[in-house]
């Protein structure tokens, strides 16, 4: 996660936690005077638009009190969804034997972007299934982890 996102989940967690949601993750794509600023929430019964809405109100006040962001953006708040991104190796725990999409900072044993399915999890690091091969990496390597829906 860059410095930035770091920052923003320290100074949004508490008040998405008040609000009785679990703050999923935060991702700031720059773009200019284009730029977004994500916040994925959870919760166990789901998140419906007056629960983004919510959130979007608390935090948008947060965030022009706080300032942290210098440039101008535009603010989404959204369930994590079905291709539920990942920002640590923790969240992945409660999918193992899950399908997901990895794209790695560097490449190790000749993959940098793959599909694998998630094995273990042991603190930093996750080892998956890649093509029926073990493929362990620690998650401070990994660039884009998000799950792949499976539907049967």
């Amino acid at each position: 996660m860059a410095r930035i996102e770091e920052r923003l989940v320290e100074m949004l967690e508490p008040a998405v936690a008040a609000l009785g949601f679990e703050l999923w993750g935060v991702e700031f794509v720059r773009a200019g005077k284009h730029s977004t600023l994500r916040v994925y929430i959870d919760h166990d019964n789901g998140i419906s638009v007056d629960d983004c809405a919510d959130v979007s109100h608390q935090v948008s006040a947060l965030l022009d009190v706080e300032d942290p962001i210098s440039s101008e953006y535009y603010l989404e708040v959204s369930s994590p969804g079905m291709e539920r991104p990942f920002f640590s190796a923790a969240q992945m725990q409660d999918y193992q034997g899950e399908t997901v999409a990895v794209e790695l900072t560097m490449v190790q044993q000749n993959k940098r972007k793959f599909k694998g399915v998630i094995k273990a999890i042991d603190g930093d690091q996750v080892e998956f299934e890649v093509d029926g091969e073990p493929l362990k990496v620690s998650y401070s390597t990994v660039k884009k982890a998000h799950l792949v829906p499976q539907f049967n």
